[in-house]
């Protein structure tokens, strides 16, 4: 592995870039990946509500736990932590948040050390499972899990019970077969596209919610109505979201709006108008938020690369890249010592992003 692996103690400042939970949530990944201590100061500062929020201190206890780290400043409100730990281990693990912040976000930072750990794990996360701030599960288990699959490791999950904002209460399970290296690959062209799907969800509210939010987006892509679902589901309180799914040869893509008080379905519908067209017209594979999300595998496996393993990472097409990006970009290279090169296309629609050791 790299050599950048080392005891010595990494500071992280969570004020930079974006300033928020991500840079909680990714340093404690990739602290449990290389085994480096860490100490981060001024955990989202550039929220409204700066510190841990129960959320990322879930996720601080999970990290804690996969991980036998010793931990200092882990309560509701801290601006500052101290995280090291000691050896990953996998098994049977039950975080629960208790209210709905996100299970996804709270996966996505023990998932990097449990792809590369010396046996298998499975998961069971409660909270939220579909929120405004975080990857729905349909992202995860459509978009961004089969391409993790493709880098060797085996990660299925499953829904068994829906947690919409406010309420939460939803449940996945995750089943995750490690694999030792992480194998990087080339994503630069989506493909023919194969398969097209809109598919709204209501829990507790009026069906026509999501008849209206399906029949604008079939409207304004102008596509096939038998595309087009509304499924009336059982969460502990009210909510809404609605998908589009784009499924090409070479990747799947999802885009989400999520209903919300003040929002009108037309209004939400549009929203994913706009992400869909985006991604449609510049003819990308990888859109914006599975492009965040591409960044840690990828990284993790440039940073194994060894001299008799050949180079490892990978490269995709993007578009532009957000803030979020940016800044976990700055960390992959501060934690890892990797090279991430980000070049932008002639009429800067679109960018290439390539993760090397």
């Amino acid at each position: 592995m790299n050599s950048m692996c080392s005891d010595e103690l990494l500071w992280i400042d969570g004020s930079q870039g974006e300033g928020g939970g991500q840079i909680v949530r990714s340093s404690l990944g990739l602290s449990l990946v290389t085994g480096r201590p860490i100490r981060i100061d001024n955990i989202r500062a550039g929220r409204k509500k700066p510190g841990l929020m129960r959320q990322h201190l879930t996720a601080v206890n999970a990290a804690s736990e996969v991980g036998a780290a010793r931990i200092s400043g882990a309560k509701i409100g801290s601006r500052a932590l101290a995280f090291e730990p000691q050896a990953v281990t996998p098994g049977e693990y039950r975080f629960s948040v208790g209210t709905a912040g996100s299970a996804t976000l709270v996966l996505q930072t023990v998932l990097p050390a449990l792809l590369v750990a010396e046996g298998p794990s499975k998961l069971t996360l409660e909270g939220g499972t579909h929120n405004r701030w975080a990857p729905p599960f349909e992202f995860l288990q459509r978009a961004y899990l089969p391409l993790v699959n493709r880098m060797g490791p085996r990660v299925e999950a499953t829904l068994e019970r829906y947690g919409f904002y406010p309420a939460g209460g939803g449940r996945i399970s995750v089943t995750i077969q490690p694999s030792g290296d992480l194998q990087g690959f080339d994503l630069v062209e989506r493909g023919e596209f194969v398969r097209r799907q809109v598919r709204a969800l209501v829990s507790n509210l009026p069906r026509h919610i999501g008849d209206r939010e399906v029949n604008e987006i079939i409207a304004k892509m102008n596509w096939d109505g038998k595309v087009a679902r509304v499924d009336e589901v059982d969460g502990q309180g009210p909510g809404n979201v609605v998908f589009a799914e784009i499924e090409s040869e070479h990747v799947t893509e999802v885009f989400v709006g999520f209903g919300r008080i003040g929002a009108r379905a037309e209004q939400v519908a549009r929203e994913v108008v706009r992400d869909l067209r985006d991604y449609v017209k510049t003819e990308v594979p990888v859109g914006s938020y599975l492009a965040d999300q591409l960044l840690l595998p990828l990284g993790i496996s440039a940073w194994q690369s060894g001299s008799d393993q050949g180079e490892r990472g990978g490269t995709f097409r993007t578009l532009p890249l957000t803030m979020h990006s940016t800044t976990h970009i700055e960390i992959l290279r501060q934690f890892l010592g990797i090279t991430i090169d980000v070049d932008a296309a002639d009429d800067n629609r679109s960018v290439t992003v390539r993760v090397g050791p």
